[in-house]
């Protein structure tokens, strides 16, 4: 089941590359979808610096706040 307020897409990826992201996310205890988050996180933090990625965390705390009805409790 799909986190509320990701994105959810389908990825076509190499077996072997998504084996190698598997294998590490096993290796870290987290799930693979969470490692590939990971290392893209990484790979935009390295490509565009830590502004852009504080941006990036900006944007997705509007998002959050702006959900209405999302306050996490259920009943």
């Amino acid at each position: 089941m799909a986190s509320p307020g990701k994105k959810a897409f389908a990825l076509r990826i190499d077996p072997a590359l998504w084996a190698e992201v598997e294998r590490l996310a096993a290796a870290e205890l987290r799930s693979a979808n969470a490692q590939a988050e990971l290392l893209l996180r990484e790979a935009l933090r390295a490509r565009l610096g830590e502004a852009a990625m504080q941006r990036l965390s900006a944007r997705a705390a509007q998002r959050e706040a702006a959900a209405p009805g999302d306050d996490g409790q259920q009943g």
